[in-house]
């Protein structure tokens, strides 16, 4: 399957390339240091392939695709922490798919406003 293929078939799938290796799965964080990512091709069983794509669908279809998956699906996902691997952001090339980062969940916009205070005089 090309990428091409994989990607509309699994929307939620990325696969990024460290050290002239690609990785396909799911981003559960990048930032400006470390990106991590949950590898499918670590996972050995068929049946645990299966659920986590059916995982990655539901995290897809149901979030706004701005939490990481494991924070959405914590309980459920916890079973693919062995697939898990962290690497330098500098040394990656997302090659598609979405990044999600919890720098982005934590960003809160801050309203200035400007208060006038007009002193109200009276002639009399």
């Amino acid at each position: 399957m090309d990428y091409a293929e994989l990607q509309e078939k699994f929307p939620f799938l990325s696969c990024i390339k460290y050290a002239n290796n690609e990785y396909v799965g799911i981003l559960q964080n990048q930032d400006q240091y470390v990106t991590t990512i949950y590898v499918y091709d670590d996972l050995k069983d068929t049946d645990l392939k299966q659920e986590f794509l059916d995982f990655g669908e539901i995290w897809w279809w149901e979030s706004n695709r701005t939490i990481p998956i494991n924070i959405f699906l914590s309980k459920e996902f916890s079973k693919f922490k062995d697939s898990l691997k962290s690497f330098t952001t500098k040394d990656v090339e997302v090659m598609f798919g979405p990044a999600t980062s919890l720098n982005n969940v934590m960003k809160k916009r801050i309203i200035r406003r400007n208060i006038s205070l007009i002193k109200k005089t009276t002639n009399s």
